[in-house]
This record gives C-alpha cells, sequence and structure tokens, in this order.
C-alpha cells in the first residue's frame, strides 16, 4: 500500500510543476485523495460490501469533488490534476501512467448493463473538460484536447480535438524517436515538440528538427566518402552543447516582458 502511495506522489511531481514539497502533495492535492479513496471503495466493491463501496465512494465526491465508481478499475501511477469535476464511471478502465484533468467524464451512452464506458491505454492524457463517452478505446500515450467529445475508438498516439471529436495527428514512431533525440540534444521539451501537438510553433519546431537530422545525415555521408578517398575530415559530428540555465532564464525574461505588454495594454 505504503509503496503505491509513494509512486502516486512521485507521479506528482513528475506532472506537476507546481507541486513543491511531499507534505504539499500529500495535503492539498484532492485527485490524490479521490483515487487514494477508489481504491478503499474498489476492494469493498470486490469483496461485494457494495453499499458500503458506494457510500464511501459518496464520502469521496463530497471531500473532493471527484466522481468514480468503485468498480471502475484504474491501474498504477494514475493522476487527477486539479480533479473538481471529474466522473469516472462503474465499467471504465484505465491503464497505468494516465493525467486527467479537471472536468473530465468517462461516461456511457446507454442505459444497458455491462461495459459502457472506456477503456484508457497506458500514458492516455485528457484535457481539462473532455467527455469520452461509451464503451470505446482510446490507444497508449493518446492525447484528448480540452472540451473534446470523444465518441469512436482513438489510435494509440494520435491527437484528438473538437466536438465531435477528430484525430488532428498521429504519431510517426519513427519521426517522434528522431524528433525526440534531437530535442534531447538542443536542451528542448520534446513533450513540447510531439508530432502529435498542434500548436503551429511546436510543429514548425518539430520541421526544423527533421531537417537537422536529413543534414546531419547527409554530412556524415559526405564525410564518409571523403575520407574514403584518402581525406580526414569530420570523424564525428560534433556535439551542440546549450546551458540549460541560460535557456530557463531566458524563458523567465520573456514571460516578465510578455507580462508587462499585457499590463500595459490593459492599463
Amino acid at each position: 500500500m505504503f509503496s503505491g502511495i509513494k509512486e502516486d506522489i512521485r507521479s506528482v511531481f513528475d506532472r506537476d510543476p507546481a507541486a513543491r514539497s511531499t507534505f504539499e502533495v500529500l495535503t492539498t492535492y484532492p485527485g490524490l485523495h479521490a483515487i487514494w479513496l477508489h481504491r478503499l471503495s474498489h476492494k469493498l466493491w470486490q469483496a461485494n460490501w457494495k453499499w458500503l463501496a458506494r457510500w464511501l465512494s459518496t464520502i469521496g465526491r463530497w471531500l473532493t469533488g471527484v466522481e468514480i465508481h468503485p468498480g471502475a478499475r484504474i491501474g498504477r501511477r494514475f493522476f487527477i490534476d486539479h480533479g473538481m469535476g471529474v466522473v469516472i464511471g462503474e465499467t471504465a478502465e484505465i491503464g497505468d501512467d494516465c493525467t486527467l484533468y479537471h472536468g473530465v467524464t468517462l461516461g456511457g451512452t446507454s442505459w444497458s448493463p455491462g461495459k459502457r464506458h472506456p477503456t484508457l491505454g497506458k500514458g492516455v492524457v485528457i484535457g481539462a473538460g473532455a467527455k469520452v463517452l461509451g464503451p470505446l478505446y482510446v490507444g497508449e500515450n493518446a492525447r484528448i484536447g480540452s472540451n473534446a467529445v470523444v465518441v469512436k475508438d482513438v489510435p494509440a498516439g494520435a491527437t484528438v480535438i473538437g466536438i465531435p471529436g477528430r484525430i488532428v495527428a498521429k504519431a510517426d514512431a519513427e519521426t517522434s524517436a528522431q524528433r525526440q533525440q534531437m530535442a534531447k540534444k538542443f536542451g528542448f521539451d520534446a513533450y513540447a515538440v510531439s508530432a502529435d501537438n498542434p500548436d503551429p510553433v511546436a510543429n514548425a519546431i518539430g520541421s526544423l528538427l527533421d531537417h537537422i537530422h536529413f543534414l546531419d545525415n547527409k554530412v556524415t555521408e559526405l564525410c564518409q566518402n571523403v575520407n574514403q578517398l584518402g581525406g580526414n575530415v569530420c570523424s564525428e559530428l560534433p556535439q551542440v552543447k546549450i546551458d540549460e540555465a541560460e535557456f530557463k532564464l531566458a524563458e523567465q525574461r520573456a514571460a516578465e516582458q510578455r507580462r508587462k505588454e499585457d499590463e500595459s495594454a490593459s492599463a
């Protein structure tokens, strides 16, 4: 039990930059409290203590604003950020390392008994206010944008936005791996330059990384050909080194400048 709690706390630090201390996470994160209460109510549900399980689930909803049916099956390192308004139905299944934001509903579209709620693969992220409805499957590492309404299966690694939900990008495993490798080399956040991200600036950076990767390969080929002809050039490409502290400082300066511009515009 305690190992599971430690995992949950670590997952908060991994996914929420606002988390400052273990004590703060333990005492002020209703999403975690809801998950812990659900684990207890789920055990009661499995032991056929149905009423007691539902009662404990109701107490959890009052305390946290998160409603999780005790019959729902939830994997490890599940994180609900902010929490308020999240609803997870009885037959929902959630894989390991998934993240839900406030206002998310994993609901049903039928009054018929049986499987009627979504199944989430590993590593799924669902944005604030999104509704995922029916016995559909959301593939591993898929992203569902804020306020989207999803009523059809989502492929692994895809990004879905809008009402009704539509796929705006599918992950290309080879391209994604190349971009992550290049992003790590240049000091960028791999998530921000993911091929799945519909942000145009992030996509532009991703395209630049693709082009750099292509140029690196071409330079390597040219160097090999020159060396075969008796030359002695560029046995390996130099590694780009960028000061991460300088990057962070530049980001802070840019954020401060934007704040001042917003204040002057609203004055």
